[in-house]
């Protein structure tokens, strides 16, 4: 069964990755999340994308996910 996980993740460029699970390379970069996002329900429709934290917390760090 092939895994239908997608994620959204934040490049060292500035811009958003949209990979699946276990992939090698993006199916799309986008420069804002809110197109990342959007770009990854068109991927994957009916399952929420994972999207990683951006920002540094006292608590957390930016490698928690989230879904959108």
């Amino acid at each position: 069964m092939k895994d239908k996980r997608i994620y959204v993740e934040r490049r060292p460029e500035g811009d958003y990755a949209v990979r699946r699970a276990n992939s090698e390379r993006a199916s799309d970069v986008l420069p804002t999340q809110h197109d990342a996002i959007e770009r990854a329900r068109e991927l994957s429709p009916g399952s929420s994308p994972h999207v990683e934290r951006v920002r540094n917390t006292s608590v957390g760090s930016p490698d928690k996910w989230r879904k959108a």
